[in-house]
């Protein structure tokens, strides 16, 4: 089936999208949701600039949609009617248990004819993390409400094993920290970053990255 990926830039829209894959599908566009200006992901805070680069060495088209919160639903019904057009037939989520974002994907894509896949629904978040990193996926947190410190941290076996002491849901699925994925299985070639300044919003500590200067 052709389909469109949830795209946040995020280990679990990656994660998602290479189980898919795996499992028949063909991601035709990666759809990420951005800031009325266009300069930001929502929610991840991450450039465009940045999401396009990750598009292109992930070699899938990446459509970015301007939309304020209150408009999201409205704008993510439009895109997904466009895509419709050119024979996509399903969309790939990466959520994991939060009930109410599964209902709400699942009424939406229902009222536009397409079929909602969520091929981590109902894991266990130890083992989303440790099936990411068993597959060679590589990423590092951008966002975090948690602690500045874990801002640029890679995940890995030691981050793992950090964000534990936090008591919280181990992959942040209620917003308590977020990444950008750089390498893994479904790219083809690294997306070489750099960290630049950091800048704390809404409560939220952010990490801007930059395209890694050549040698």
């Amino acid at each position: 089936m052709k389909v469109f990926s949830s795209w946040s830039g995020g280990k679990e829209s990656a994660l998602a999208s290479h189980m898919a894959i795996c499992q028949g599908h063909r991601v035709w566009r990666l759809v990420s949701f951005v800031s009325e200006d266009g300069k930001r992901s929502r929610g991840h805070g991450v450039s465009a600039q940045i999401l396009d680069l990750q598009a292109k060495a992930l070699g899938i088209p990446l459509v970015r949609v301007r939309t304020s919160w209150g408009d999201y639903e409205e704008n993510f019904k439009k895109v997904a009617r466009e895509l419709k057009e050119e024979g996509v037939r399903g969309g790939v989520f990466g959520d994991i248990d939060l009930e109410e974002h599964r209902e709400w994907i699942e009424r939406v894509c229902g009222e536009l004819g397409m079929k909602a896949i969520l091929p981590l629904w109902g894991l266990d978040s130890r083992t989303v993390l440790e099936t990411f990193l068993a597959l060679g996926f590589r990423a590092r947190v951008v966002a975090t409400r948690l602690d500045e410190r874990l801002l640029g941290k890679d995940i890995d076996e030691d981050f793992l094993a950090e964000i534990q002491r936090f008591e919280c849901h181990l992959c942040g699925e209620a917003g308590e920290y977020h990444t950008l994925v750089t390498d893994g299985p479904i790219f083809r070639r690294p997306l070489e970053v750099a960290p630049a300044k950091k800048e704390r919003r809404d409560g939220v500590w952010f990490l801007d990255l930059v395209p890694q200067p050549e040698e």
